[in-house]
């Protein structure tokens, strides 16, 4: 009802706009106007210091463009010179590296195993030329019988030795048997290797093979070797072996205890003739149930013949020799 109280016809009430509310609020309020503002206040600056955040600290480095340089003659040359030494040294290594597996290799033979025979120590300058084992190549039906031509083959060594110190006895008390002294040295050297590379090591590979060829080869020079074994155990006179009549003939002389050395070689000649015998017997009854023959061993010695390198060689010089002959021939 307040509305109707007021009187419409009374004197206008003189409005001024600086009362509005809005006005009032901003005149009277305590924020700085614009000319009375300080920008440099008189604080501290230890409370700046307090609020004023710290420059960061990125591990990242704004990129700098450096700037090109062409490198000169002398560096690039340089340069080529030493990576062509790196791949000198390097190639001079790899070339050793191929060296000693190739003499491994070699050393290994054809078997593919470090050869183990002659048993000799490793700082020994000669190294060993075969490989042996029994119990890994040989059937073990045929390893007593080729153990034993092993130890025959020692046995013999050991008994050319003796006969050689036989013979030098028996020259020390007669300087008319110097003959026999140096035929007993050139056998030592001449019948060990030979002996172990001409029965023993056919026989060898014989059994580990079941080769016909190697048993042939075998039974041709063990049969020489039994004759030899015979000639050996009787002695005869200034063929350098101190069989039974050189040992008797010596026994009769002045010097028993020469004579006594003698007899003793040649009961040792003796029992490498009977062992021989005796194995060369066993061996062939051996290849008999093995199957071989001679038929065989024409095939495997032509196949090996065939199959090496050297006569390879040979026959195609051979056949190019020929060619060029008849090319020019008919020119």
């Amino acid at each position: 009802m307040s509305e109707f109280d007021n009187n419409p016809f009374a004197q206008p009430v003189n409005d001024n706009p600086f009362n509005d509310p809005s006005v009032t609020q901003v005149t009277h309020s305590s924020v700085e106007t614009v000319d009375q503002y300080n920008p440099f206040p008189g604080q501290s600056t230890d409370a700046l210091a307090a609020h004023t955040t710290p420059a960061s600290t990125s591990p990242y480095q704004p990129a700098v463009l450096q700037p090109s340089i062409e490198p000169s003659p002398q560096a690039t040359a340089a340069a080529a010179q030493a990576n062509l030494l790196r791949q000198q040294e390097e190639l001079e290594r790899k070339a050793a590296e191929l060296d000693r597996r190739e003499q491994e290799l070699q050393s290994r033979g054809p078997t593919g195993k470090e050869n183990n025979w002659p048993p000799l120590p490793r700082k020994f300058p000669i190294k060993p030329c075969f490989y042996q084992d029994f119990s890994e190549e040989i059937p073990p039906e045929y390893q007593r019988v080729c153990k034993m031509m092993y130890y025959l083959w020692m046995f013999n060594c050991v008994t050319l030795f003796l006969n050689l110190l036989a013979c030098l006895a028996y020259f020390t008390t007669d300087a008319a048997y110097g003959v026999d002294f140096g035929l007993s040295i050139l056998w030592v050297i001449l019948f060990s290797p030979c002996s172990f590379l001409c029965w023993y090591r056919p026989v060898y590979k014989a059994f580990k093979t079941d080769s016909s060829f190697s048993f042939f080869f075998f039974f041709f020079v063990f049969f020489c070797q039994v004759v030899i074994f015979i000639i050996q155990a009787v002695g005869i006179p200034k063929w350098g072996n101190s069989g039974w009549i050189t040992a008797f003939t010596a026994l009769g002389g002045s010097n028993k205890a020469v004579g006594a050395i003698m007899i003793t070689v040649a009961i040792l000649f003796t029992a490498c003739a009977v062992l021989s015998a005796v194995l060369l017997k066993m061996v062939h009854s051996m290849y008999r149930r093995t199957g071989a023959s001679f038929q065989k061993a024409q095939q495997e010695f032509s196949q090996g013949v065939f199959t090496n390198k050297t006569f390879q060689s040979a026959a195609t010089g051979a056949a190019s020799s020929a060619a060029q002959g008849a090319f020019q021939g008919n020119n």
